[in-house]
């Protein structure tokens, strides 16, 4: 059917599900395993719908004017979406982000209009946060959108991206994987799903190397966009049923099997959640169901980390594919 929108955001969400198949067997899962891939959305990450409402919200709240400037501070995936979102109703954005961020975060900030201001990565969240409010001091007319308790946040997946698990599934999804960050996707996708069927579960992952959400000590990890070092206010912890950690080297193995085997480019924190949603789909227990994976972003935005820095820029070495092909001729 035609169709031809007038804004990108209008094309925020209904992203598919789709079943893992090599990589499941490779990892012995007796569950079938969905992962819904965030990453197509508009600008590539599930914070393109958190954005997008928290700017509608802060409209409809009166808060926002022609002349308001907009801040937050991100781990990159919220800026990103921040900025396409304020591109388009012509707003100014700045974006305060650890200096560890990928290059690729920061020139799409820019590429898309916003301003970015680099805090030290040993500061994490926190540091970007303090720099936020100082910068809300310093502009007048500034607003702070505040991801980290900002009820828009959930309130957008409970409206949007639990519903669309729902009517994919038809109704038959036992678990439910997903990164806390902000805490916002797995808090609104729980309330809306616990309702419609009680005997849902709800798995958070988080970094092993700062097991906050558990009760342990904050510490510095690559998987970026889950596991700030601190519990945002947003979570709830009544609708969590089990939090798992993966470690970065669980995220990596992950993603690079889905990306040979399966044709599916995941990021960071999906890798982590995907390598979650993979031990579970193992359980003697949860042979025959479903679990859906939520993968907040894809591989493009992580190409330079370090993480992936192996994968080099030179001339590839044909010659056994060459010899297989010429043994099958």
């Amino acid at each position: 059917m035609p169709q031809i929108l007038n804004r990108l955001t209008e094309w925020i969400g209904n992203t598919p599900l789709v079943r893992l198949q090599e990589t499941a067997q490779q990892y012995g899962a007796i569950a079938e395993v969905l992962l819904k891939l965030e990453y197509l959305n508009p600008l590539g990450s599930v914070k393109d719908r958190t954005a997008f409402n928290l700017i509608q919200s802060a409209r409809s709240q009166g808060l926002i004017t022609a002349g308001t400037t907009l801040i937050e501070p991100t781990t990159g995936n919220t800026g990103i979406g921040l900025a396409f979102a304020a591109a388009a109703e012509q707003l100014r954005l700045i974006l305060v982000m650890p200096d560890r961020v990928s290059a690729e975060r920061i020139r799409l900030a820019k590429l898309l209009g916003a301003k970015v201001v680099l805090t030290p990565a040993a500061e994490a969240m926190l540091g970007c946060i303090a720099k936020a409010q100082a910068l809300q001091q310093e502009i007048p007319d500034s607003v702070i959108l505040q991801q980290f308790q900002n009820p828009a946040n959930p309130s957008i997946h409970q409206a949007t991206t639990g519903p669309e698990i729902w009517r994919d599934t038809e109704g038959e999804v036992d678990i439910v994987v997903a990164g806390v960050g902000t805490g916002g996707t797995l808090m609104g996708i729980s309330r809306y799903l616990k309702p419609l069927r009680p005997s849902l579960q709800s798995i958070a992952v988080q970094p092993a190397r700062s097991p906050v959400l558990s009760g342990g000590v904050a510490g510095s990890h690559q998987l970026t966009g889950m596991g700030p070092n601190f519990v945002s206010p947003l979570v709830d912890h009544s609708l969590i049923d089990e939090v798992l950690s993966a470690y970065e080297e669980d995220a990596i193995a992950v993603i690079r099997t889905c990306a040979a085997r399966e044709g599916i480019p995941l990021g960071i924190s999906s890798g982590a959640i995907v390598w979650a949603a993979l031990q579970v789909a193992k359980r003697p227990e949860n042979a025959g169901k479903r679990i859906v994976a939520v993968c907040p972003s894809g591989s493009e935005r992580y190409l330079s980390s370090t993480l992936l820095a192996d994968i080099n820029l030179e001339s590839d070495d044909i010659s056994d594919w060459v010899a297989i092909a010429q043994s099958q001729a």
